[in-house]
């Protein structure tokens, strides 16, 4: 099994760490806040983040609470694999329920979180489409009951 090569990481300067944590603070900051929270002009700040977005070491999105949407059934589900579990990893990814998908070490090969529309949902999902992939040998599903902590706000240490 060979893996694709790890993205080379993007080394970031003092001031390029203080404009991600301002983006994880309120990822709505205007630049000209940020500016003046780091030291550099408005122009400096829009093409520091373009180029972070660029590099894919950032990306600004809306976090959404799936209840509120109407997905009312979220699970983890721990895959255990034969064969490439990388081309597994990728056919995983490619579902739209699938929102998360990591390789891992231990008793799962590949976790992925789900968000579905209610039980059935993932019942199809899990029962129908996953353990039809090639690879999959078994999976185990942790529903989830409620969810008490959800952040993106770690820093950049």
């Amino acid at each position: 099994m060979s893996l694709a090569p790890e993205p080379a990481h993007v080394l970031l300067d003092d001031v390029g760490k203080a404009i991600v944590e301002q983006l994880q603070e309120d990822g709505r900051r205007s630049y000209a806040t940020i500016a003046r929270a780091v030291g550099l002009s408005e122009a400096a700040v829009r093409q520091r983040v373009a180029r972070l977005q660029e590099a894919g070491v950032i990306q600004i999105v809306a976090v959404t609470d799936p209840l509120q949407l109407g997905f009312r059934r979220q699970a983890m589900v721990g895959i255990k694999a034969g064969g490439d579990v990388v081309d597994l990893a990728d056919a995983l990814a490619e579902m739209p329920e699938v929102d998360y998908v990591v390789i891992t070490a231990g008793s799962y090969d590949v976790l992925i979180e789900a968000v579905c529309e209610d039980d059935d949902h993932l019942l199809e999902l899990v029962g129908r489409r996953i353990r039809a992939l090639p690879g999959v040998r078994s999976t185990e599903t942790f529903v989830y009951m409620k969810l008490r902590k959800q952040h993106y706000n770690w820093g950049t240490r």
